[in-house]
């Protein structure tokens, strides 16, 4: 019982810091630099393995087209 608490919270604790380690660095669309959630929900998705947020879902479109135009900002 002790050892499997010990796991949990190992897991746990890695979650914590992987999730931080990971946190979106911008708070505004890297399309349009509107901040996020100023035209409704922001929307969230995965390029390439990263997460990337945009104010709308036509910013998804404008990223699609030139990809390595947007993804400067993270940098």
């Amino acid at each position: 019982m002790k050892s499997a608490l010990i796991v949990l919270s190992t897991l746990i604790l890695a979650a914590g810091i992987s999730l931080a380690a990971s946190s979106y660095p911008l708070k505004t669309c890297i399309v349009t630099d509107n901040e996020l959630g100023s035209m409704g929900r922001a929307v969230t998705k995965v390029y390439d393995g990263q997460e990337i947020k945009f104010c709308c879902k036509p910013c998804v479109a404008k990223f699609e087209k030139n990809p390595a135009k947007y993804l400067s900002k993270l940098k």
